[in-house]
């Protein structure tokens, strides 16, 4: 089932907001999102910027569970 969390980084330039809102699902959505914002000129939304928030949206994804691995008890050791 996946998570309906939404995830949200924000980045504030002088008087500008650019604030992006995305679940689990819509990660690689979020990232293009990211890019088309820095290839437009008539923003002030850089490539750096595009990368740190990047960064943010690789960061805020779900880390998979480690299994623990427990020893038989009918084992010897």
């Amino acid at each position: 089932m996946a998570s309906r969390d939404i995830n949200v980084i924000a980045l504030v330039k002088g008087s500008e907001r650019y604030v992006f809102l995305f679940d689990d699902d819509s990660r690689a959505e979020a990232l293009a999102a990211l890019g088309r914002h820095a290839a437009n000129p008539d923003l002030s939304f850089s490539w750096y910027d595009a990368a740190v928030l990047a960064q943010k949206v690789r960061q805020a994804a779900p880390r998979p569970r480690r299994l623990r691995i427990v020893p038989r008890a009918d084992r010897q050791i």
